[in-house]
């Protein structure tokens, strides 16, 4: 980031935040994920890695936009064991980090506050890994925009390796595209990263999850990666998450991280 995080938030932080139909604190996600867009797009244009640590996947609202603002023309890797592309009227929760997706494919609708975020991702320059919590609403959303997901049934019958191989091919098949690497630790098992908001039995291995990392950087065209997700200890929201948790959580980040900047195990 290119301004103090805190300090920031708190300009940012509007004096009032009713709801807009079904979706919480929407002005206050706008502002914030605007500023996370131009924060990205500025290190992009200066050709260096955009590196976000998150905080909720709505983030990825602005990182993704800041990327292909500068790399029309990038593909997005999407590692969550959620979808995230309910809209506001699929939403059960009202939550935001599960609804990046829509506003950046354009079928979000019009939602007061996020003007700013224009219809710049396509269908077939996503796709997923590690699925295995998805709403029936967004099953429909998927299939409908023939859009490419592979669950964790994917990953038992194939193997990462394949899947990974298979992913790359589906949205980079000459491996000449920047690639936005948007990584949910929730993708991984909860043995492995219990420090998370949302998590799901039975997804990805500390190894599968480093492979994803390590293959996406052997591409060369990794521009973007997002960490998203990561939960600290609050009595209020995450009671059951203690301090080991956290750390055992922020050490497999770091791992996971420095894959994506290319570390390998020999």
């Amino acid at each position: 980031m290119e301004f103090d995080g805190h300090h920031k938030l708190n300009e940012l932080r509007p004096a009032e935040d009713p709801n807009i139909g079904k979706l919480k604190k929407p002005r206050y996600v706008s502002r914030v994920t605007e500023a996370v867009s131009k924060a990205v797009e500025s290190h992009l244009k200066r050709k260096q890695l955009a590196l976000t640590l998150g905080g909720d996947h709505s983030l990825a609202l602005g990182t993704v936009m800041g990327t292909l603002s500068v790399y029309p023309n990038a593909c997005l890797i999407w590692i969550d064991a959620h979808a995230d592309i309910n809209t506001p009227e699929t939403t059960k929760s009202g939550n935001l980090h599960g609804c990046p997706v829509s506003f950046l494919l354009g079928i979000a609708g019009k939602v007061p506050g996020f003007e700013w975020v224009k219809p710049i991702l396509l269908p077939e320059k996503l796709v997923y890994i590690g699925l295995r919590d998805v709403e029936t609403s967004e099953k429909k959303i998927l299939k409908k925009m023939g859009i490419k997901a592979y669950s964790m049934h994917d990953v038992d019958k194939y193997g990462i390796g394949k899947v990974v191989e298979m992913a790359l091919d589906t949205v980079n098949p000459k491996r000449d595209c920047p690639i936005h690497l948007s990584f949910d630790v929730d993708a991984l098992d909860p043995t492995v990263a219990p420090s998370t908001g949302t998590p799901v039995r039975g997804g990805l291995t500390f190894r599968e999850g480093h492979y994803i990392c390590e293959s996406v950087h052997e591409t060369g065209c990794l521009v973007a990666v997002d960490m998203m997700e990561v939960a600290i200890p609050d009595p209020e929201i995450f009671p059951e998450i203690d301090e080991a948790q956290v750390f055992e959580t922020v050490t497999v980040g770091c791992s996971l991280i420095r894959c994506c900047l290319g570390e390998t195990l020999l």
